[in-house]
């Protein structure tokens, strides 16, 4: 014998669907043409008039979905993180060799940088509009973890304690952050980038050399050994 479900909840099952529906798609309408206004008039000079007006939603409906200008900002800071992030690991995906992946993956972020969105959305506005520590909090939710797959990719040539992994990620991750920076503010962008990719690639070219070698990177237990007796 089979159960009978009741018509009132067939009927509110497909509308409920429908209104989660609109409620998603207006709150992608936002976020992109936010997107859109931001990368083009930068933060300050783009209103909350302006955003509905291109979305063709009402203010209400974005209060709906944000507290304000600034939690707009940040979901739009969080897609372009979020689709660079994509954008890095598809460049990475077909890459098996590790120093490959690292180049592969080193030439797609200084590509994204070069992008109009992002440049003025993550680099430009970003530290300003989010505060320093909220703002590297996000970064460090989507391409820290492209870097630290990366690293660990590469570092996995070394016998290297986990720790040492995290210290190197976090350094490259510095050094990537910094060279994005220095990249999109470039006023020639291309050249900048071919600049920071052959220093970053030489850096890469002599760990991959001691690898093949049968080097292996010190661990801190090998470098505090040889400090020696501190001053009597």
């Amino acid at each position: 014998m089979t159960s009978r479900v009741p018509s009132k909840v067939l009927r509110k099952a497909p509308r409920d669907s429908r209104r989660q529906q609109y409620s998603a798609s207006t709150k992608r309408a936002l976020i992109d043409v936010a997107g859109e206004l931001f990368t083009e008039r930068g933060y300050a000079r783009t209103s909350l008039d302006e955003i509905v007006a291109g979305a063709r939603v009402t203010k209400g409906a974005l209060y709906h979905h944000f507290t304000g200008k600034q939690a707009l900002f940040e979901a739009v800071f969080m897609k372009v993180e979020e689709d660079s992030t994509k954008t890095i690991r598809k460049a990475v995906r077909d890459s098996k060799d590790p120093w490959e992946k690292a180049l592969s993956g080193l030439r797609s972020f200084l590509a994204i940088v070069q992008e109009p969105r992002y440049r003025r959305i993550v680099i430009q506005e970003g530290p300003a509009i989010l505060g320093h520590e909220r703002f590297r909090d996000q970064e460090e939710r989507s391409t820290f973890g492209i870097v630290q797959e990366i690293v660990s990719s590469v570092l996995s040539s070394y016998d290297v304690e986990p720790s040492m992994v995290e210290t190197f990620s976090r350094i490259f991750f510095g050094a990537m952050s910094a060279a994005g920076a220095a990249v999109s503010s470039a006023e020639d962008t291309e050249r900048a980038s071919a600049e920071v990719e052959a220093a970053i690639g030489f850096i890469l070219a002599g760990m991959q050399q001691q690898a093949e070698s049968g080097g292996q990177l010190p661990s801190p237990d090998d470098l505090v050994s040889h400090e020696g007796p501190g001053p009597a």
